[in-house]
């Protein structure tokens, strides 16, 4: 039983990453276009974070050009606009004296998050992330209740027992994040 779930769950891992991967060289002209080449593998992880490569706006990056989810409809363009606001987030985060960490939250929050974290440690902790998402993500976009939501991950399940907030972003993404850039570096020599 337990080998059977481990191979599923290397296999399944194998066909996101080959998903994830269809998109490297519309990331490396990106990155480039961008100034952040460095940064190549974490633009893929935020790619599998995002959809695993499965969505033709595989950087979810309408919202970040100022729309609603989904209304990009190609992946070079969803590419480019996600790199150049992953871009801004990361100078962003270098001028006020943040951690990379942040600007891949702010990814999810917005670029408001940089200036949040500079003002309490400079550093993106789990437990900030988390109180941005409760006091000022969640009650913006309606949820003045702050009701929770069932969300299960490793992530989640060790730090909270498994939830979000409603209309909070999901404040675990720069863990997520994380945690996907190990598999795709561990991984590149198969592709």
């Amino acid at each position: 039983m337990i080998l059977t779930v481990g191979g599923y769950y290397f296999y399944r891992t194998y066909q996101i990453l080959r998903q994830v991967y269809q998109y490297e060289g519309q990331v490396e002209q990106a990155v480039e276009r961008e100034n952040i080449p460095q940064h190549k593998n974490l633009v893929l992880s935020v790619i599998f974070t995002e959809t695993k490569g499965e969505n033709s706006d595989p950087m979810q990056s309408s919202e970040s050009k100022g729309g609603y989810p989904n209304q990009i409809e190609e992946s070079q363009e969803s590419i480019d606009q996600g790199v150049a606001f992953l871009a801004t987030a990361i100078r962003k985060a270098e001028a006020e004296g943040c951690d990379l960490w942040t600007a891949v939250q702010a990814y999810n929050f917005g670029l408001d998050y940089i200036d949040y974290v500079a003002e309490n440690g400079k550093t993106n902790r789990l437990e900030l992330a988390e109180q941005y998402s409760k006091d000022t993500v969640s009650p913006e976009l309606g949820n003045t209740e702050r009701t929770r939501y069932r969300y299960l991950s490793y992530q989640s399940v060790m730090y909270n027992g498994g939830y979000l907030y409603h209309n909070g972003g999901n404040f675990f993404y720069a863990d997520l994040v994380k945690a996907n850039e190990n598999k795709i570096k561990q991984t590149s020599f198969l592709f």
